[in-house]
């Protein structure tokens, strides 16, 4: 069984493939020409299933599966600020840098230099035997600086509960034992073994 991630980014490719390694997991821009997949969605799960379903109805092998996940952390104190807008709080384009730096900025011009945050992982599977999402969540606190080098995104910035680094300075595989795409992956497997 193929699962068609709806995705060409090259590093979330390889986080996928290496937590569902029984799968052969391919870019959907390997199969197909890349095409933009507007998220015009009010949540993480709509989103989702908008980029699965998109790449989905493309397919020509209707036996492949289509795996989307859209994630992002949210502030409560902002509003749950930056939310499905994770991936462009400083602009459409912008970088995880630029992002990052907002996010930074943005809590600093209120006058905070720790409040509680969390992620979100929805991950959308579109196949022939139906649709599906499932979700995960890693709650923490956001600060005010950057710290560390490891992952990417707004890990620099955030603390996990339990832990006084943040992921950018905690080991890749401390991550991967909790985050919030791996506890929604863990769900995503039960999913694809009862669709074998």
């Amino acid at each position: 069984m193929r699962i068609i991630l709806a995705t060409s980014n090259q590093g979330k490719v390889k986080e996928f493939q290496s937590w569902i390694s029984e799968y052969e997991v391919v870019a959907y821009s390997d199969v197909m020409e890349a095409f933009e997949i507007e998220e015009t969605g009010l949540t993480f799960k709509e989103n989702a299933f908008i980029k699965a379903r998109a790449v989905y109805e493309k397919l020509s092998d209707k036996n492949d599966m289509v795996l989307s996940d859209d994630s992002g952390i949210s502030v409560p104190f902002l509003g749950g600020e930056p939310g499905i807008y994770s991936a462009r709080y400083a602009g459409v384009g912008a970088s995880s840098e630029a992002n990052l730096n907002k996010l930074i900025a943005t809590l600093k011009e209120k006058g905070v230099a720790k409040t509680p945050a969390f992620y979100t992982a929805a991950i959308a599977l579109v196949c022939a035997k139906g649709e599906f999402c499932v979700h995960g969540w890693m709650h923490g606190e956001a600060i005010a600086e950057a710290k560390g080098h490891n992952g990417f995104g707004y890990d620099p910035m955030f603390i996990p509960c339990g832990y006084t680094k943040t992921l950018g300075e905690l080991d890749e595989s401390v991550k991967k034992a909790f985050s919030h795409r791996a506890r929604a992956l863990e769900l995503a497997h039960i999913v694809l073994n009862s669709l074998k």
